[in-house]
């Protein structure tokens, strides 16, 4: 059976990482094979502590997923360092044939850094141009092409074509951190452009972003279109909002 590699670092409290993503594929019936980068120590409003995977380890788990000859798709997440943005690289032959969805993981929504500058410089050069998927939402796209945060429909599709152009074949714009009644997201890509909108949801959930892109990533293992599959996570991270707590 055909699995997602994810790529990704593991978050105690379950709320986000490898935990978030891991429980996302099951939900929609795709398995789900890892690759551990880091292990974090998070409550909902903290990040503690912080323990990055030696490069070489990252490298053999992705090689013997690799290896299984099942994976059908692959979703990155929080890499930690540009050692391991490189080991990543490296470890995803260029003719992997999978779609990669990249989630640019670069701070934890309980606060601190999970990326740093270097980390990022790398992640731009070394996997943005692999990504058959880009998802950043609205901080983590300005701080790739280290301008303002977007405010706005016209500069939210500026930044996402700012980001195709180093390498991305599509960027999906979240629009949680927007303002309005409206939660839209934008598919930018070289055929078009597309909004996924829903009514926004009052309060936050930790790990939406992780879900999204490995919900993303389920579809595309499952070889629906990129739009499609998009559509579909957007209204399972919808879910997410609406369950119980």
């Amino acid at each position: 059976m055909s699995a997602v590699l994810v790529i990704a670092g593991v978050d105690s409290s379950g709320g986000a990482g490898l935990a978030r993503d891991l429980r996302t594929l099951e939900q929609l019936g795709a398995q789900g094979l890892c690759a551990v980068t880091a292990v974090t120590v998070q409550s909902d409003t903290l990040l503690i502590a912080c323990q990055l995977m030696p490069p070489q380890l990252v490298s053999a788990a992705i090689g013997a997923a690799l290896e299984s000859g099942r994976v059908a798709a692959v979703k990155i997440g929080m890499l930690g360092s540009a050692a391991i943005v490189h080991a990543v690289a490296a470890a995803l032959p260029p003719g992997l044939g999978a779609p990669i969805v990249l989630d640019p993981v670069l701070a934890s929504s309980a606060g601190g850094s999970l990326l740093d500058a270097g980390g990022q410089a790398a992640l731009i050069e070394w996997l943005l141009p692999r990504a058959t998927l880009l998802t950043p939402n609205l901080p983590e796209a300005a701080a790739l092409l280290g301008t303002q945060v977007a405010v706005g429909e016209a500069a939210l599709l500026q930044q996402a074509q700012q980001l195709r152009a180093l390498g991305a074949r599509a960027v999906l714009m979240k629009g949680g951190h927007a303002a309005g009644a409206q939660a839209s997201d934008y598919l930018v890509s070289a055929a078009d452009t597309q909004c996924l909108a829903t009514a926004r949801r009052a309060g936050r959930r930790r790990g939406t972003g992780c879900a999204l892109a490995a919900a993303i990533a389920a579809g595309l293992a499952a070889r629906l279109p990129l739009s499609e599959a998009c559509r579909r996570a957007k209204d399972h991270v919808t879910q997410l909002f609406d369950a119980p707590r």
